[in-house]
């Protein structure tokens, strides 16, 4: 079972990386999967929620940047070096099938860390806006989807990697969440 699991995931990301190869998506998705892209997102984010929430919007904040720090750390540290899955963009059998279209880097690739972070974030901050606003979900988690996607279209990730990240960064998220509510239950 585990091999045809394994072997399902090179068949989606040689469809995701090879597949659906195209000009835009060759153009787009690098810069989607590039942290630094996302900081306007980051930076209004930051100053909507001290402008219009004060004190607890520096709460929310701090959470967000809590959510951040847990996400990174267990997937990037602690995941990685006990699971030490190597890249597709590393692996010597994928080498020939692989449209390499970034650097591939160091590191393992389960999970992924960028899968980790995102959905940490979108879920969590989803979870403290819900009720407030109720499609802020929507946005939210396809913002991580995308840039989940970018990461296996890049060839940097399996989708494993990135359903294994997604799947730890939800549970972070919601924990800080609880956390949240704990600490402003009236928000």
């Amino acid at each position: 079972m585990f091999q045809s699991l394994l072997q399902l995931d090179h068949q989606l990301f040689h469809l995701i990386n090879h597949d659906l190869g195209n000009p835009f998506f060759d153009w787009i998705m690098p810069w989607l999967r590039y942290p630094k892209f996302w900081i306007p997102l980051y930076i209004f984010l930051f100053v909507f929620c001290i402008w219009r929430y004060k004190k607890t919007g520096v709460i929310i904040i701090a959470c967000l940047a809590l959510t951040f720090g847990i996400a990174d750390y267990g997937s990037a540290t602690l995941f990685k070096s006990f699971v030490k899955r190597v890249r597709p963009c590393n692996d010597p059998a994928m080498a020939q099938t692989i449209t390499r279209r970034v650097d591939c880097g160091t590191g393992y690739s389960f999970p992924s860390t960028h899968a980790s972070n995102h959905f940490a974030l979108a879920f969590c901050f989803s979870l403290i806006f819900y009720k407030r606003w109720p499609w802020v979900w929507l946005w939210a988690i396809l913002w991580a989807g995308i840039v989940c996607f970018a990461q296996v279209y890049v060839g940097v990730h399996y989708p494993l990697d990135i359903l294994g990240g997604a799947l730890y960064g939800i549970l972070v998220g919601w924990l800080v969440s609880l956390l949240f509510k704990k600490l402003q239950p009236q928000f």
